[in-house]
């Protein structure tokens, strides 16, 4: 399972913008850009345990 989420991991890291890069405020982001910004940070979590 974890082998799983690290692969998707990679692929977010690829396909996905990145939040910091770009300065992202949390205070203005739109839905879809929290919703993102969520989906990274669950599938980082799951593959670094």
């Amino acid at each position: 399972m974890k082998l799983i989420f690290k692969a998707l991991a990679h692929l977010n890291k690829l396909l996905l913008p990145s939040m910091t890069k770009n300065r992202l405020d949390l205070n203005e982001a739109s839905k879809f850009e929290m919703l993102l910004l969520g989906w990274r940070t669950f599938v980082t979590k799951r593959a670094l345990d």
